[in-house]
């Protein structure tokens, strides 16, 4: 698949306020070239509430709602409720970051995949409280440097996706800035699931929370699936498959070690070899319960 699918016209304007090397910004802009001009997005606090710029102007060719830290899945459920009874089909896309969505917004969004709202809901994961100081969330790495966890993250990052998996909605995916087209392809498909919430969890490097120069965010990115620390993949109504170039990464031969990933960041520059070793370890176990997975399906 050719990057020349993607339409031309653009939805983030020219003069946004993201840092340089922003994942989150080049996850939204391929999400809205996917989803097209009728899209609104439901954005909690967070970074993309600064992205955007101050009221009344704003970065964002589509219509917005900034919204509560907990509320963005409840006002999207409104939202589309609303947009029914008027009789206009649109997106309806809540974009938020993972301490709105796996620590402050987690009940919101059980909610409205309970009462199957056709809303997609996207976490852009960038692993911590970025705009408010670098302190954890709940998805931040095990190991990983903030600032509130300053000699390392002592607990483990809350599978959101698995959650969501639970609540039998259509549609659970990954997606990662370094792979345009996978994103493309799941956000069309989400775009055409009608019967319930789509959930896609994003891989979202931020260079200053993670301490790398802005050049690396791609190459960062392209490192995380390449390593196995991220894994690509959908759940399509209860059934997992690989997607991308995780389809290829099940041979432990074939994965590079997550020392390529982890080096690059100052997060990470703390651990001791038995650290680094421990992570490996963990991916590794990880891509083995996906193997069992996979298998059972068969």
């Amino acid at each position: 698949m050719s990057h020349r699918m993607f339409p031309k016209e653009e939805y983030i304007l020219k003069g946004h306020a993201a840092c340089p090397g922003c994942g989150a910004t080049l996850l939204l802009r391929h999400v809205l070239k996917a989803l097209g001009p009728n899209t609104y997005l439901v954005i909690p606090a967070c970074c993309t509430s600064v992205i955007a710029g101050p009221h009344p102007r704003s970065a964002f060719k589509v219509p917005v709602l900034h919204i509560a830290f907990a509320a963005s899945a409840a006002a999207a459920s409104g939202m589309i409720e609303a947009l029914d009874k008027l009789g206009k089909p649109a997106n309806v896309v809540v974009w938020a970051g993972d301490g709105g969505t796996v620590d402050i917004g987690i009940q919101a969004l059980s909610g409205a995949a309970e009462r199957g709202h056709n809303i997609i809901y996207i976490c852009y994961d960038n692993e911590a409280y970025m705009n408010t100081g670098i302190q954890k969330s709940g998805s931040t790495p095990y190991k990983a440097w903030t600032t509130t966890t300053p000699t390392g993250n002592v607990s483990f990052k809350k599978d959101v996706p698995s959650i969501m998996v639970s609540h039998r909605v259509p549609i659970v995916a990954t997606i990662n800035p370094a792979y345009p087209n996978d994103i493309y392809e799941k956000l069309r498909k989400a775009q055409g699931i009608k019967d319930g919430l789509k959930y896609i969890h994003a891989f979202s490097p931020c260079p200053p929370g993670w301490r790398y120069d802005s050049s690396l965010t791609v190459k960062i990115a392209r490192l995380a699936v390449e390593t196995g620390i991220w894994v690509l993949y959908e759940v399509d109504h209860g059934k997992f498959r690989l997607t991308g170039p995780s389809k290829n990464l099940l041979d432990k031969d074939k994965r590079k070690p997550v020392k390529e990933y982890l080096k690059l960041q100052g997060r990470f520059a703390h651990l001791r070899e038995e650290d680094i070793e421990e992570i490996q370890r963990l991916v590794d176990a990880q891509w083995e319960s996906i193997a069992k997975l996979l298998k059972e399906q068969e």
